[in-house]
């Protein structure tokens, strides 16, 4: 099996596992924000924003430099995981002990400071899972991660089910959370032993050159932060618990999407490091357009087809008290979409080690947004920060598409895109007449209408994974 098809393969188990992780993922908020209500389900968003913070913090830029380092042929990777293990132990240990000490001084109310000290080990979990994921990468064994997750969100779900079931409130739901992550890490670390027997090793020179590598990334990070979650942080702060919950909502839904970039762009990162590694640009160039293809024809439809099915969708999935949820998706799905076009040029920046190249673009985003943020939420409160949310994405996708054209003088081919929105174009015609049916019916025929005639202009013959399963990227 050559190395192309055996990508094909594992990128088709992880959509599937991905597609069943999704449904229990929306299973799981539709029973959170169902019992809970709006009121307490913004204080769970609060609370799952606020470790993020810190969680993110923790990352230092080691999951994309898990990839990155361990890639190369000849690469000790039993070595250099067990001491990215160790780093990432201690930064998740520093960061995430802080976070609970931090909330305890901020003027948020009791549910929401002790919901932060119980839900800080969910988050050590996720800590540590990242870099184990790196090893999965590149053995092309995602399917192992796949199985875990989905063996997770399955706890995850049964958990939300019998709080709700027992009346048990937000605490157990929390402590469910974490126990799902803990399932997720120890699966992961069962399954890793087959291929290399990691373990915590603290060699200081490795993870001096470790640090090395990762600090422009975790600059970077930092400064994306700021972008990322200070719009949900200063909307908890300045608003109530129930305009965080409507925001939180539509973002939850949105989660759900932002993920497949993420899980592909990860997949397609050793290709291109390799393949530019090795003086193959104009192969690079073509996996990273294959790839450009692909994200727009799944995303395109989505964002033009919540435009006119928003509300029920919110309705569907979280309840009656979550209508209004319905109009801050629309302009979040907006930013969904940027995000999966803005993935695949940052993954291809970092396959061309420019990743710091990106920072004084990420500072310059991170300080605009904050701005942003500062004016628009006292005075338009969710919207506000759906807008600016929507524009600090869009900066920091120019800004990784221009260092991808400085760098490699890649120009992207438009010809699949655009047949993706006429494709789109035509679903959409068929929602704006049936947009009050329920979306049980009027999805799966919009999809249908929607590859139909996507079909039908030859947009999907250049679907990559059809050329990859015939050893062509």
């Amino acid at each position: 099996m050559n190395i192309t098809t055996k990508v094909a393969q594992n990128y088709i188990l992880q959509v599937i596992s991905k597609a069943i992780s999704t449904i229990l993922g929306l299973v799981a908020m539709a029973l959170m924000a169902r019992y809970l209500g709006l009121y307490e389900f913004g204080h769970y968003i609060t609370i799952i924003t606020f470790l993020s913070f810190f969680g993110i913090l923790a990352d230092l830029g080691l999951t994309l430099t898990t990839v990155q380092m361990i890639s190369p042929e000849g690469a000790n990777t039993r070595k250099i995981l067990s001491n990215l293990l160790g780093i990432r132990f201690v930064s998740a240990l520093l960061f995430l002990g802080i976070a609970p000490l931090i909330v305890f001084l901020l003027p948020y109310e009791t549910l929401t400071q002790t919901g932060v000290l119980i839900t800080a080990g969910s988050f050590f979990f996720i800590a540590l899972t990242q870099i184990l994921i790196g090893l999965f990468q590149k053995n092309l064994r995602m399917e192992k991660v796949a199985i875990a997750e989905v063996i997770s969100r399955i706890v995850l779900v049964v958990g939300i089910a019998l709080s709700a079931w027992f009346d048990l409130g937000l605490y157990s739901i929390l402590i469910f959370i974490v126990l799902s992550s803990f399932v997720n890490f120890l699966l992961l670390f069962i399954f890793s032993r087959k291929l290399v027997k990691i373990r915590l090793e603290f060699d200081f020179e490795l993870w001096i050159e470790i640090i090395k590598k990762s600090w422009p990334l975790a600059v970077t990070i930092g400064l994306n932060l700021i972008y990322l979650k200070a719009d949900t942080l200063l909307l908890s702060f300045m608003k109530t618990e129930e305009e965080v919950g409507i925001y939180g909502s539509a973002y939850k839904v949105v989660d759900v999407f932002i993920t497949l970039p993420f899980m592909f762009a990860g997949i397609v990162l050793p290709i291109l490091t390799k393949e530019w590694s090795q003086g193959k640009v104009e192969s690079y160039k073509q996996v990273l357009q294959k790839s450009l293809d692909t994200m727009i024809i799944i995303i395109l439809p989505v964002v033009i087809g919540t435009q006119y099915i928003a509300n029920n969708v919110m309705t569907a999935i979280a309840g009656k008290e979550f209508f209004q949820a319905g109009a801050v998706l629309k302009l979040l799905i907006i930013a969904c979409a940027i995000i999966f076009v803005q993935v695949m040029f940052s993954h291809a920046v970092i396959a061309i080690n420019k990743q710091k190249k990106l920072i004084v673009g990420y500072a310059f985003t991170a300080i605009t947004a904050l701005i942003g943020y500062l004016i628009f939420i006292p005075k338009y409160s969710y919207f506000g920060a759906a807008w600016v949310t929507i524009y600090s994405e869009l900066v920091i996708t120019l800004v990784s598409i221009f260092l991808v054209w400085k760098y490699t003088k890649f120009k992207p081919n438009f010809t699949i895109p655009i047949k993706a929105l006429v494709a789109s174009i035509v679903m959409s015609l068929f929602l704006y007449k049936y947009s009050n049916i329920s979306i049980a019916i009027s999805l799966p025929i919009a999809s249908i209408i929607y590859f139909i005639t996507l079909y039908s202009i030859k947009g999907l013959n250049f679907i990559p994974i059809k050329e990859i399963l015939k050893g062509k990227l």
